[in-house]
Formats: C-alpha cells, sequence, structure tokens
C-alpha cells in the first residue's frame, strides 16, 4: 500500500530524513515513533503528499507520487488519503454534519450521496446525535471523532494520523486508539500513525522508530 525509496529531506542545513525505506501492506497499522524533531510528522507528510522529499521515491496505492502533476495529485489526495492531525482543523462556523461532507463536496460528489455517507459515518462513531452542532459545542473527544469522520468521507485507502490523542484525555485517547482498530477491521484501510503515545504505539502491528533520520524496527 504504501513504499517509501531512499527518502532524504533537508530544511536549510538540517537534513532530517538521510535515506528512509519502509513498506507498508493494506490493511496494517503501523506507528512511528521517535524524538521531537527526528522527522516523524516530516515523513508522514511526505507519504501523505502534502510535502516532497528532496531525493527518493514514494509510490501510494499503486501510484508512483513524482509522476502525478500538482492537479492530478491534489485529486489523489483527496480520494486516497485521508488525515487526522493533533489539532483538528475543523471549520468553526459549520455543522458537525457540514465539516464531515467538506472533502466530498470538494470532489464534486452528490450531496445527497455525501449527506447519507457522513450520517452513516457520523452514527458508527456515535455522534448521530450531534449532526448540526458547531465544533464549539463538542467535546475534545467528540471534536476527534468529528475529525476522524471527516477523513473516511471518500472511503481513502489510507489514514494517515499526526499525534491523534496529543489534546485529549486519557479515557478519550483510550476510545480512540480503539477506534482506530475497530476502523481496520471494519473498512480495511491502512494507518500511519505518528505518536508520542506509547500505549498507542505498541497497539500497533508495528512499531517504527526514527533516529538520526533513519528508521529502525
Amino acid at each position: 500500500m504504501i513504499k517509501a525509496s531512499n527518502i532524504h529531506k533537508s530544511f536549510g542545513n538540517l537534513e532530517v530524513l538521510k535515506g528512509i525505506n519502509i513498506e507498508i501492506q493494506k490493511g496494517e497499522i503501523v506507528s512511528i515513533v521517535g524524538a521531537s524533531g527526528a522527522g516523524k510528522s516530516t515523513l508522514l507528510h511526505i507519504i501523505g503528499t502534502l510535502d516532497r522529499a528532496d531525493k527518493g521515491s514514494i509510490e501510494v496505492d499503486g501510484k508512483v507520487i513524482k509522476q502525478l502533476n500538482e492537479k492530478k495529485l491534489s485529486e489523489f489526495r483527496n480520494q486516497h488519503i485521508g488525515f487526522v492531525f493533533q489539532f483538528h482543523h475543523l471549520l468553526p462556523e459549520f455543522t458537525a454534519l457540514e465539516n464531515v461532507c467538506i472533502p466530498a463536496f470538494i470532489s464534486a460528489q452528490p450531496r445527497k450521496k455525501v449527506e447519507n455517507r457522513a450520517k452513516e459515518l457520523l452514527e458508527f462513531l456515535d455522534l448521530s446525535e450531534r449532526l448540526d452542532h458547531k465544533p464549539s459545542e463538542l467535546s475534545g473527544g467528540e471534536q476527534q471523532r468529528l475529525a476522524v469522520a471527516r477523513a473516511l468521507i471518500n472511503n481513502p485507502s489510507i489514514i494517515l494520523a499526526d499525534e491523534p490523542s496529543g489534546n485529549l484525555d486519557s479515557k478519550s485517547s483510550v476510545d480512540l486508539h480503539n477506534l482506530f482498530f475497530r476502523l481496520r477491521d471494519n473498512f480495511q484501510q491502512t494507518f500511519v500513525i505518528v505518536t508520542h503515545n506509547q500505549n498507542l504505539a505498541n497497539m500497533a502491528d508495528r512499531k517504527l522508530t526514527i533516529k538520526d533520520g533513519i528508521i529502525f524496527n
């Protein structure tokens, strides 16, 4: 599902990634850990096509990313990759239902179909009573589940999560971690999770560590 080969990335004179090689299979949950500044989020952004490597290649769901122009890349990202971040990036002026629908509206899917899919996801995530609530009216755990629903709306092959439980209390963190595995079992999505939470990292099928710009299994 994901193949990264000899990925290098520098910011100015600082070389952050120094030849990363990883392969992740369909339906696998992989955690990436390492010290702050080790390059975890940088690698996740490159895998997610939000950033480009200076050297090396990324293949996602059978597509060689560097062969796509910006328009094709945006379309591919919208259709194949879902993102869950530490900060939810929910739009405060929109309802829960509207926030979930936005990625599908961007891809010009029919409104009724999108809304029905969003309602199904929100019900699956125990948010069916919150359809018309704004993000400010939801708890932290509810906001993060809403962000997960938004990530799932286009049925992506891959979910990339960057410190997804970083702003949650202990119970909400456990609930979110269990949710990822429930989603994998129900929808066969592939998860790559960057985290400092060792409990979440250890639950994954595989835990990878970045140190000095290199991946260690």
